[in-house]
């Protein structure tokens, strides 16, 4: 899956043809996105400890991945995603209607942590 979170899209199909919005989280195993204003159902809470009163929420349900196309930022039109390994060897995701470079793809590293060994002498009385 070539979206990302922060990344604006445009709904190309569906209910919500024609609408924008930012991803708020991506999910990859279903190739699903939740797409900021776009799929909002109402859900209805009973009453609980936490929430005496219960009511209605409203809930941004996730929308399939197909249905949706990146926005350039270069020009602001909808564009395919496409990765380039550059000079340097760092792979770099670009847009293909105007080879706009944008943010590497590849995740940045985690810090890993080293643990200390100590060692116990354990004396023997004879």
């Amino acid at each position: 899956m070539k979206l990302i979170k922060k990344d604006k899209v445009l709904v190309i199909s569906g209910k919500y043809k024609g609408k924008k919005g930012e991803i708020v989280a991506v999910l990859p195993k279903t190739n699903q996105v939740v797409i900021e204003g776009v799929n909002v159902a109402k859900k209805h809470l009973k009453p609980s400890q936490i929430n005496p009163k219960g009511g209605i929420v409203e809930v941004t349900k996730p929308i399939s991945s197909s249905k949706v196309m990146v926005l350039d930022p270069k020009t602001g039109k909808p564009a395919r995603v496409g990765y380039k390994i550059s000079a340097s060897g760092k792979k770099e995701r670009i847009f293909k209607v105007s080879s706009f470079k944008n943010k590497p793809a590849t995740k940045p590293a985690k810090k890993t942590t080293t643990k200390k060994t100590t060692t116990k002498k354990t004396e023997v009385k004879k």
